[in-house]
């Protein structure tokens, strides 16, 4: 290296599970050792269904088939499949030591038939919006006339509603339900802005407040509730069977046992793993914006913040909506207020758990912070808070080779001055003996913008945070958590009418 730069390598950040023992791959620690000792482990998954007589019937049936062993598939030449990122999984109640009864805890009865009536009406916001109505209104009949309450709910949906449920997917003129007309944006605009005297059109209108996707539009319409809704598949529960040389992007049922079964515990209060290494006192602060175009308004962008600990835990905030988008600079930006109102919101949550405030907080965000953004957050944090905002983006045009058929070691960083550097947090990994990537690995720019720290140490915390992904089991990510799930955060927070609600728990959106 020239000048000032100087590469270094990070170290594997460990993690902790049960028995204090500690392990680089969450499926070893979990598998050895079972998950971190919480009180909040769950003995029992009760978990409730929403979900058609057949989706209710898969349901059961992989649960059953997750209490057993199931091996790895054999090796497939005509299949590319990484065999050193794949693991025997050993039993849920092995590996977590808790009882998943196959018959759910309570269960929401979806008409198969009106299901798929409703997902292929021609106007795709009414399909949509009616197909997501009947998982809403069976959970919340539910809820009114039922007492017992499921820790984490399954709605199981079709292959049907998949396909159709998403954007710019289109429905076939000759599967399509007749009978349905299409008001469209420019229409339900109107109608929002200036009024109308027939609540029928006011109601159709309305429909185009919500975003073109089922998974995100159910689980927006459902925070109300405070319930933990898992949105699966039919065919990931029940994958079909392939000729044997057909080719499949989905996973092997191994590896959804270890993935959708961590997912669910997580979701249900569990903690299948820690960082081992916690640095006391430090908040990590992830911030989430996402444009909006809704019919009724004129501010162009929604903020939010994702706070996560060494633990694993995590919050989500909804700031306010409003014109933080620059399409000059192709940035967003809160103003002073809103900034210092959002830090405000995380400082009070952290000292509500903590019983003090964070000595250091940490900012994560795409972009850079501007003053005005700065003098808010700050002006929000007590006296013994350190505040650092950091800048974290991909890097497409940066390559490193090394000689040999590896990729670059995932760990390696070059250290570009005392407040910058690139990080490879994607690379070849010695545990997996691969590197589990397809193309040359970019590294993380990481940049200190504001405030003060050891690059060094932002480095280390940044790779610990790409192991703090408890949506699967997978030995690490490409992105930080604080900024791994920052687009689906933001399109859940905005799916919907923007509406103010208490910080939830980071499960309810993943």
């Amino acid at each position: 290296m020239t000048g000032s730069w100087r590469a270094i390598h990070i170290d594997e950040p460990r993690l902790a599970f049960g028995h204090d023992q500690t392990a680089d791959h969450p499926k070893d620690g979990l598998f050895l050792f079972g998950p971190v000792a919480s009180n909040q482990n769950p003995a029992r998954m009760d978990v409730g269904v929403i979900a058609t007589p057949a989706g209710l019937e898969k349901y059961s049936k992989w649960v059953a088939s997750i209490e057993r062993f199931i091996d790895v598939p054999p090796p497939n030449p005509k299949r590319k499949r990484n065999d050193a990122n794949t693991f025997v999984w050993p039993g849920f109640q092995a590996v977590y030591g808790a009882a998943w009864p196959s018959k759910p805890f309570a269960t929401c009865l979806i008409d198969a038939g009106e299901l798929s009536r409703r997902i292929l009406g021609a106007d795709r916001h009414q399909a949509i919006y009616s197909a997501v109505a009947l998982y809403e209104e069976a959970l919340r009949k539910y809820l009114r006339e039922e007492d017992a309450r499921p820790a984490l709910w399954f709605a199981v949906v079709s292959d049907e509603v998949f396909r159709y449920g998403r954007p710019q997917s289109s429905v076939p003129v000759k599967l399509r339900t007749p009978g349905t007309r299409r008001l469209g944006m420019k229409a339900a605009r109107s109608i929002l802005t200036k009024g109308s005297m027939f609540a029928e059109e006011m109601a159709a209108a309305a429909v185009y407040e919500y975003e073109l996707n089922f998974h995100n539009q159910l689980k927006a319409r459902l925070m109300d509730t405070s319930q933990v809704v898992q949105v699966v598949k039919e065919a990931t529960l029940d994958p079909p069977i392939l000729a044997e040389n057909a080719r499949s992007s989905m996973q092997d049922p191994a590896t959804i046992a270890w993935n959708l079964s961590t997912t669910s515990f997580y979701k249900i209060g569990g903690k299948p793993w820690r960082l081992a290494e916690l640095r006391d006192g430090v908040c990590y602060v992830g911030l989430v914006f996402k444009r909006i175009e809704r019919p009724s308004g004129r501010d162009n962008a929604c903020c939010g913040a994702q706070m996560f600990l060494g633990s694993g835990d995590g919050l989500v905030f909804r700031g306010a909506v409003g014109p933080w988008y620059s399409e000059t600079r192709d940035a967003f930006h809160l103003d002073q207020h809103q900034a210092a109102k959002l830090m405000e919101m995380i400082v009070r949550s952290y000292t509500h758990i903590h019983g003090s405030p964070p000595t250091e907080l940490f900012i994560h965000g795409k972009t850079n912070f501007d003053s005005n953004e700065w003098a808010g957050f700050s002006s929000a944090v007590p006296h013994i808070t350190k505040l650092v905002g950091v800048q974290i983006r991909d890097m497409a045009d940066v390559k490193v080779f090394r000689y040999g058929a590896n990729a670059i070691l995932r760990g390696t960083a070059v250290v570009t001055s005392d407040t910058s550097g690139y990080l490879w947090t994607r690379g070849y990994i010695p545990r997996l003996r691969t590197y589990p990537g397809r193309e040359v690995p970019n590294p993380l720019t990481v940049e200190i913008r504001q405030g003060t720290a050891d690059i060094e140490q932002v480095m280390k915390d940044v790779m610990s945070l790409t192991k703090l992904n408890f949506n699967g089991a997978e030995y690490c990510d490409g992105l930080p958590v604080t900024l791994r799930f920052a687009d689906l955060v933001g399109e859940i927070l905005t799916a919907g009418p923007i509406t103010p609600h208490a910080p939830l728990p980071f499960k309810f959106y993943i």
